[in-house]
């Protein structure tokens, strides 16, 4: 570690008796190279690991100076980050199972010890994104929903055993523990490792990244870590450094204190909507000044968890006491606690800082009001006294209650459907009468790390519950409720503090462990209730404690979706419709017909903060936490294979060897001009990553559907597609087939489905690729802003690749996305500001040409592309090449990452 250059930098330290190894970015300092108080922590955090990991090969000394060059004004140069560890939830998990397994394949077909495929930084995988919302309302939900879990991926867990035996340093926490989030957050974050490197005892900042967009949560507690996509996880997991651009960091100054009655959730919208309009795409963010003080570590890392929708790469909060405050409360080891205070100390990352900035922003907390946000975008916050007015201005534009406008968003016609105020009669399967209507609330879900991991909401929650028991208020029928914690500890505190049953008293039961709704897993709807909707076409809600809300995402039949804090979710679900003004409206009424408000059951903040100091105790997570490895009954029952090689199974429609190592050439394809490619699919803005690559439930009549039917698969055992991303022949058939997509080469159609060309036919967008491929056409995709926005989810990437799209075209990308683009050898290229497909003219029925990649591929290239009507009239636009740095050209070059590890390990 270190080249000879900076072999000065690696200094001994001394704990409690024992000696360890460091590097000391002081040394830094004292050569002249930076000044380390003008420093972000995080950019000091990132020297540190570019520091310690210079060894003169992947990372240079050059790489050192180039992250201490780091100046408000940032210099345009990359560097080589290596985290301390990977974390991996299971949706994005077992496919990067799968394709560690794939490569070990490929290894062993060329004659390979298959061993040398072995991650070099130790892996945390928690499974949490498979249990869905089956059952509800009833005290063996839990149960019920945990057997079903099992049934239907038990395939996927066991690929995953296998994955822990075959990999060192793999671990896995079993379903039923927790959301991996809240896991890291409470138990698998370390702030400081103290680890063995080669026979030597090492201190280091906690570093990682994770497969999920919401990784940065982290940021809560201090440490450096972020979302990428699986695929740029995978090679982080075998030593490839993530090549990045030095960032810019945006401090945000807090001020003020919350008002009483605004919660951390309400505080995070807020932030959100401030953020987005600040623009902090690929930027980080550090918090600090008055206002930091006044928040609870676990509503830092509720701000931070909300990154993605922030925009950011990190939300950074410093470490301080109330950091080594919330460890003990966690019930961390009290000597590491100190180590991690004496450390930081020394490198002078503890505590309050005022470094320099690239911009600052002034966020005053007394600001902050009840607030939701929706109806499909996690930052567009709305005032919880404006949902009155919100949502039938929402319907009006959508054309639903208008009989004059013939279109929704959605291109749905509006055939006979009801009025705002008008509902629909439905009789469940028990014989329950109901009335629905737009604006119904039928799923109402307490959910995400984002929410359960802070005892301040999950109390006011139950606190809310309880009152309005006491005032004879109840959940209508037509409400599908559920409570997910993201840690066993929560249903412990909830326990104990006599709140739990009150919960389930308005049917807010446990249902599992894990995402569930916020994923996409909030399960089906009655059916009585699923026909009405399709019968009237009617706009029903969701509110959720979650931090995605994305078109489809929640139920594919329900229109408008609203995130909201826990007690808030609990008052919607008590109201039953969100075209309402809880300010001033009553919520309901009593047994005796009196109206009940919402300030009448608001829990008193006061009696929230004794709750938690009565109820939540490290004893409480040392207890929970201490098998947090080890499983159910089930877990241990489960059967796996064994060996360094997988045995991949032909008729398996879970687990399938993908075809991006077979065949495997040791020569570097390399880059050349595009010719005669024909548009896919032409798009509109915020296209999400939900809808390039859903992962909620799907039907027989789409192409994944169809392929599982040709092999025996009852529609009943589909499961989703986030649990069949371990089998590419599903995932390439589910790539742009979201059912609320729209291809604007279609004329308002929604679903995955396009025109080929020449011949005019509409098929699915897969058939067409087919066609295509057999034609040897290759393909692109254009769009507007903000392509691939949402979950880190590597499947957006590789679905397209496996269509055979060759480039991308869009106005701005999400990053990840975007980098899961180029971890696949795809181009992602983008529009002149002010050019768009629209403003060019194009409609997508042209042929393209993409020009200036036969002499090779440099980072930000400016290439030309050249497209042909049927007129043979041409237009020619430029667009830059979103290849930032030398290693994504290699990448490209390569035909992805993954690609180009497994050439240097065969050839090395």
């Amino acid at each position: 570690m270190a080249t000879d250059e900076f072999s000065d930098a690696i200094r001994e330290f001394e704990h409690d008796g024992e000696t360890y190894k460091m590097a000391d970015l002081t040394v830094l300092e004292e050569q002249g190279l930076c000044d380390l108080e003008k420093l972000p922590v995080s950019i000091r955090v990132l020297l540190e690991a570019v520091l310690r990991n210079a060894d003169g090969d992947m990372i240079s000394a050059q790489d050192v100076k180039n992250a201490a060059s780091w100046e408000p004004d940032v210099p345009d140069v990359e560097v080589p980050f290596q985290p301390s560890r990977v974390v991996l939830q299971d949706l994005t998990g077992v496919p990067a199972v799968v394709d560690l397994a794939a490569l070990r394949s490929a290894a062993d077909r060329a004659d390979k010890d298959p061993s040398i495929v072995e991650p070099e930084v130790p892996c945390d995988l928690v499974i949490d994104h498979s249990v869905q919302v089956d059952y509800f309302g009833s005290e063996d939900a839990y149960e019920q929903n945990v057997e079903l879990e099992y049934e239907r991926n038990e395939e996927r867990y066991r690929a995953i055993k296998w994955a822990e035996q075959a990999f060192e340093d793999f671990n896995v926490v079993p379903p039923g523990t927790g959301i991996v989030h809240q896991v890291n957050l409470e138990h698998l974050g370390k702030v400081v490792h103290a680890r063995e490197e080669d026979g030597e005892q090492w201190l280091l900042p906690d570093t990682l990244v994770g497969t999920d967009s919401h990784t940065p949560m982290i940021n809560g507690i201090g440490v450096v870590g972020w979302g990428v996509g699986g695929i740029e996880a995978e090679a982080a997991l075998l030593g490839q450094p993530i090549t990045m651009t030095l960032p810019e960091v945006v401090g945000v100054e807090l001020t003020g204190e919350l008002p009483e009655g605004a919660t951390a959730t309400d505080l995070v919208l807020h932030i959100t909507e401030k953020l987005r309009q600040v623009g902090v795409v690929d930027k980080f963010v550090e918090f600090y000044g008055d206002g930091v003080s006044q928040l609870s570590v676990a509503d830092r890392a509720t701000i931070s968890n909300m990154s993605p929708e922030h925009g950011c790469t990190i939300s950074m909060f410093p470490v301080d006491d109330a950091t080594l405050d919330y460890l003990e409360l966690t019930g961390r080891d009290e000597d590491h606690i100190e180590l991690v205070r004496e450390y930081l100390e020394a490198q002078g990352l503890f505590g309050d800082h005022d470094p320099e900035f690239t911009e600052t922003v002034e966020f005053d907390l007394g600001t902050v009001e009840p607030s939701l946000a929706g109806h499909k975008k996690p930052h567009a916050r709305i005032p919880m006294g404006d949902l009155d007015e919100h949502f039938p201005t929402l319907l009006a534009e959508e054309g639903v209650i208008d009989s004059g406008a013939a279109e929704s968003d959605g291109g749905l016609v509006a055939k006979e459907q009801p009025g705002l105020d008008e509902k629909i009669p439905v009789t469940l399967e028990d014989g329950t009468e109901v009335e629905i209507g737009h604006g119904s609330v039928l799923v109402s879900a307490i959910t995400s790390c984002t929410n359960t991991s802070n005892p301040s909401v999950m109390v006011a929650a139950g606190l809310l519950a309880r009152n309005a028991l006491e005032q004879g208020l109840d959940v209508p029928d037509y409400v599908k409720t559920s409570l997910a914690p993201g840690s066993k500890v929560v249903t412990e505190y909830l326990k104990q503090a006599d709140l739990l049953d009150d919960l389930e008293g308005l049917g807010y039961h446990v249902v599992g462990y894990g995402c569930t709704t916020c994923i996409g897993n909030a399960g089906p709807l009655a059916e009585p209730i699923e026909a009405a909707i399709d019968e009237h076409d009617l706009w029903t809600t969701s509110v959720l404690s979650g931090n995605r809300n994305f078109e489809a995402r929640i139920h594919p039949k329900i229109r408008a979706n609203y995130l909201a804090s826990p007690p808030l979710v609990v008052a919607y679900g008590l109201a039953g419709k969100m075209d309402i003004d809880l300010e001033n409206e009553p919520i309901g009424t009593n047994d005796d017909g009196e109206e009940i408000f919402l300030e009448d059951i608001w829990p008193d903040p006061q009696e929230v903060k004794e709750t938690i100091h009565e109820n939540v105790s490290a004893e409480l997570f040392k207890d929970k936490y201490a098998s947090v490895f080890e499983g159910d009954d089930r877990w241990e029952a489960l059967d796996a294979p064994t060996g360094d090689v997988y045995e991949w199974d032909s008729e398996s429609t879970y687990i399938r060897e993908p075809p991006f190592f077979q065949d495997f050439p040791l020569e570097e394809p390399g880059v050349e001009d595009i010719a005669d490619a024909r548009c896919l699919l032409t798009l509109g803005d915020t296209v999400t990553t939900d809808h390039i690559s859903p992962a909620g439930p799907f039907s027989e009549d789409l192409p994944a559907g169809q392929w599982l039917s040709e092999r025996g698969v009852e529609p009943y055992e589909f499961n989703t597609y986030g649990s069949r991303r371990g089998n590419h022949e599903v995932m390439m058939r589910g790539t742009f087939a979201n059912v609320r997509i729209e291809n604007q080469l279609l004329d308002g159609k929604e679903g995955g489905y396009t025109i080929h060309h020449p011949t005019g036919e509409e098929t699915t967008v897969f058939d067409a690729s087919e066609r295509y491929r057999d034609e040897e056409t290759p393909l692109i995709v254009m769009a507007g802003e903000e392509l691939g926005t949402g979950s880190s989810r590597d499947w957006a990437a590789k679905g397209t690749d496996l269509l055979g799209i060759r480039a991308t075209i869009g106005k701005s990308y999400e990053r990840i996305y975007r980098d899961n683009l180029l971890g696949m050898g795809v181009l992602p290229l983008q529009f002149a500001e002010g050019e768009g497909w629209e403003e060019l003219g194009l409609d997508g029925t042209e042929y393209f040409d993409i020009k200036g990649l036969d002499d090779g591929l440099e980072p930000n290239a400016e290439l030309t592309v050249v497209a042909e009507d049927d007129d043979g009239e041409t237009t020619e636009f430029d667009v830059t090449a979103q290849v930032g740095t030398p290693a994504a050209v290699k990448y490209v070059e390569n035909g992805g990452v993954l690609h180009l590890v497994l050439r240097r390990m065969l050839t090395e």
